[in-house]
């Protein structure tokens, strides 16, 4: 199979990926799609290289593209697709001078293609060592097919038999006629030959009904098809679209259902030709009793009730409607452009371009007050063609389409007093088209599953959320009131669904640890999380306990970061992630010193990363420590790679040391993180600059017995101070100062706004769980050369107004 069609088989998230690829503008997907074969097959590698090929291949592509123009004219395509086709080789000149550029750039999204490729290999083999498929679903399958081919082999079979059976008649009305044109016969002839016209009669009928039973039969067979097909297979499929677009590694491909519902359809074709074909015998010869007469009628009318529903439920929406760059599909924004492709299942070579698909939105929008309504605008009609798809399928492609609110006056007014938000509000897209053929005309309806449509992108989160929602819990796609009375999920429902969202955002989804973290987040200890349901408001609407933010903000910032800045640590399985800090604690204490892990911050909004280490005191007794989370903000500086490669405190005689020694359970962290570090070290490190010498102070417990971290912190009698880097070349700093400046300088000229509370936990802390121990890492950590910042130990609750500066020393930063 062609790169191309390999990619137009993806499930919804990959084709979403694909959609931002080609939202470039170098090359654009209008040409890559109609020039597929072509441009797959030419050695772009040696044409990046060579500027005598490069130049060749640049000039057969602006004629593959006038001569595609050329039948974009001749078949009657939409102004707008042959206007676009002439600006796309306008812009392409300018490589006129220089092809071996355009060459590198072709080659380069191919190569983007191959990787998203083989990004949806790799997830649906994951799925396939998940989920190992059923052997009922497998015997599902061989059962259709012997009955394909039972029904294609009746139909052989009818087609000798209805051959069979004019002959039978053409010798039964020649032999009449003749009978009939003879003149004195004896009375012992003409008796032969009444008995030799009534055993051809006999026979004749004989085969009428036989046929006709034979077309019972097939009918019967087609009628049991259909129902799996439309009732059990097109339903499956279309599940699994709602669980591929919201990230579930699910197969959407239709080649297979295309093909039985082809099938199915030619056969039923067929049946019709027969048909007439017997009206026509029956035209010639009749007689009492015909069962042409008495039956042909009922006939016709069940198989035209079955083609009917067949290519009713054969026209569907094959990619849901999205933005190329938007967070996910079905979450659209006003006047910004969206595509959508609907498919015919049945292929009707006659029918290529001859039908016509019109796009219109909330055909049956409800009485609601304040609905709101919109205008679809674009090239809102095209024609079912077989070039759009290399599998040869009736495709109609809309790329360019976009939606515009009506003015005042097009909502507000309903019977229906309830009023939903913007992003709980779902609309519909029709489609619509006609099949007419061989005396047979059906209009055909589709229609995509609910979208949200929002007007600015800070609603996007929201309405994603609304998105996932849905097509979790609700497989009717006409239920666009959903939000005013939304059920509850049950957790194995949610917490399979949010593994999908790092599953098709990442390669690696969430364990059952993992899960079961946020399940205590949400629910407290259980001994079963099978029975616990979260309504819809306490998911995306109802704040989180002590933030102001959400459980779905939460967990979807946390999905941002990863996807941003963390998804290479993510795949291999270096973060933990969803671990509580109890949890933490437990896992960390019986480690070696220096063990550490990483995990998500349960504070911030937007996403947070931190990583805890277990230290020893001298008397064997475990204390955990963590630094305060990492936002985007400092990701976007530095990788999280780096951080940890470099991360240092001072110990004992300013020595500077990293504490962070092996990835939990027992990985050398270099063996863990070591192929993510930046090969230059020393000053030749890009990412010098931004690490700077920053000081931790940190109380250090002296005593056995329980006593608060802020305790110790506050008496100065009962705390040891020590400084911290994050340099591993702090030591030349010092060296080159001549020795540490008063602390008390240094303090008075910092802001109190550097300054946030964290914690250390121990053994002491009273109650780990309400507790989230930090390091505390100001703000000017990565963004001010100038500034030392500090590293700061305390309790929670502690602002930076009461922090005292005994024991504190700073050293010259780092360039």
């Amino acid at each position: 199979m062609a790169q191309w069609e390999k990619l137009q088989c993806l499930d919804t998230l990959h084709l979403q990926k694909l959609d931002e690829l080609y939202s470039r503008e170098e090359f654009p997907m209008d040409v890559r799609h109609y020039l597929a074969p072509w441009i797959e097959s030419q050695d772009w590698v040696r044409a990046t290289q060579d500027p005598a090929v490069a130049s060749v291949l640049f000039q057969v592509l602006l004629e593959n593209m006038d001569n595609q123009h050329s039948r974009f004219v001749q078949e009657g395509e939409s102004f707008l697709v042959q206007r676009n086709f002439r600006r796309f080789k306008q812009n392409f000149q300018r490589y006129q001078e220089q092809p071996c550029n355009l060459a590198c750039v072709i080659l380069w999204f191919l190569n983007k293609e191959r990787e998203i490729l083989q990004s949806a290999e790799l997830a649906e083999q994951v799925q396939m060592l998940q989920v190992q498929p059923s052997t009922v679903e497998t015997d599902n399958q061989r059962n259709i097919e012997r009955k394909m081919a039972e029904l294609k082999k009746k139909a052989q079979d009818m087609e000798h038999a209805v051959k069979s059976l004019e002959e039978q008649q053409d010798e039964f009305d020649f032999k009449y006629k003749t009978r009939m044109m003879e003149g004195n016969i004896s009375e012992a002839e003409r008796a032969e030959q009444t008995k030799i016209l009534q055993y051809l009669l006999n026979r004749l009928d004989t085969s009428r009904k036989a046929l006709l039973s034979e077309m019972d039969s097939l009918l019967d067979i087609a009628e049991e098809l259909l129902t799996v097909l439309v009732r059990e297979e097109l339903v499956e499929w279309q599940r699994r679209q709602q669980k591929a677009c919201i990230g579930a590694p699910e197969n959407t491909c239709l080649n297979q259902l295309e093909s039985w519902f082809t099938v199915e359809a030619d056969c039923l074709f067929q049946l019709r030709k027969f048909l007439k074909k017997l009206e026509e015998l029956s035209g010639k010869v009749t007689y009492e009793r015909d069962p042409f007469k008495t039956r042909k009628s009922a006939l016709q009318k069940r198989v035209d009730d079955l083609l009917t529903t067949l290519l009713k439920s054969s026209f569907v929406v094959e990619t849901q409607p999205a933005m190329p760059q938007g967070k996910g599909p079905m979450v659209l924004r006003t006047n910004v452009q969206f595509s959508v492709r609907t498919r015919l299942l049945v292929k009707v070579p006659e029918l290529n371009h001859a039908m016509k698909v019109t796009v219109s939105i909330d055909r049956e929008a409800p009485q609601m007050k304040g609905y709101r309504r919109f205008n679809v605008l674009g090239n809102s009609s095209k024609a079912l063609n077989m070039a759009e798809s290399l599998s040869g399928g009736m495709v109609a492609d809309f790329r360019h389409l976009t939606l515009k609110e009506q003015k005042a006056g097009g909502g507000g007014k309903g019977v229906n007093d309830l009023s939903l938000s913007v992003t709980e509000e779902l609309h519909i897209i029709n489609f619509e088209t006609v099949f007419d053929l061989h005396g047979l005309s059906i209009t055909l309806e589709a229609c995509s599953l609910p979208v949200v449509i929002i007007s600015n992108s800070s609603q996007q989160q929201s309405a994603w959320g609304s998105v996932l929602w849905f097509n979790m819990l609700c497989s009717d796609p006409k239920n666009i009131g959903f939000f005013a009375s939304s059920p509850a999920a049950t957790w194995p429902q949610l917490g399979e669904m949010l593994s999908w969202q790092f599953l098709s955002t990442t390669k690696r989804g969430l364990d059952n640890s993992q899960l079961e973290m946020i399940a205590q987040k949400l629910f407290g200890k259980q001994q079963s999380y099978d029975t616990c349901r979260i309504p819809w408001a306490r998911f995306s609407k109802e704040m989180v306990p002590d933030t102001n933010f959400t459980f779905w903000a939460w967990f979807d910032g946390i999905l941002v970061l990863v996807k941003n800045y963390l998804e290479g640590l993510w795949n291999d399985g270096l973060i933990m992630g969803f671990v509580s800090k109890g949890r933490e604690k437990t896992l960390l204490k019986k480690k070696q010193m220096g063990t550490f892990l990483l995990r998500f911050s349960e504070s911030i909004k937007d996403g947070g990363i931190t990583f805890s280490w277990v230290e020893y005191f001298i008397d064997g007794k475990p204390n955990v420590r963590s630094v305060q989370p990492f936002t985007k903000v400092d990701l976007s500086q530095i990788p999280f790679s780096e951080i940890i490669r470099n991360f240092q405190i001072l110990e004992a005689e300013n020595v500077p040391e990293n504490p962070l020694k092996f990835l939990y359970p027992s990985v050398p962290k270099d063996e863990a993180f070591g192929k993510y570090y930046t090969v230059k070290e020393g000053a030749q490190n890009p990412y010098l600059k931004y690490i700077k010498t920053k000081l931790v102070f940190v109380s250090k417990e002296n005593t056995l017995e329980a006593k608060s971290p802020m305790n110790s912190l506050c008496d100065p009698e009962g705390t040891v101070p020590m400084n911290g880097l994050c340099d591993m070349h702090s030591d030349e700093a010092s060296a080159s100062d001549g020795g540490l400046p008063p602390s008390d300088a240094l303090m008075s000229d910092l802001p109190d706004s550097d300054f946030l509370p964290f914690d250390t936990m121990g053994d002491m802390a009273p109650d780990p769980d309400a507790l989230e121990p930090s390091l505390r890492i100001p703000d000017v950590l990565f963004n001010d050369p100038m500034m030392a910042g500090v590293l700061h130990s305390t309790d929670e609750h502690v602002s930076s107004a009461d922090l005292t500066p005994f024991g504190l020393a700073f050293s010259t930063p780092l360039y």
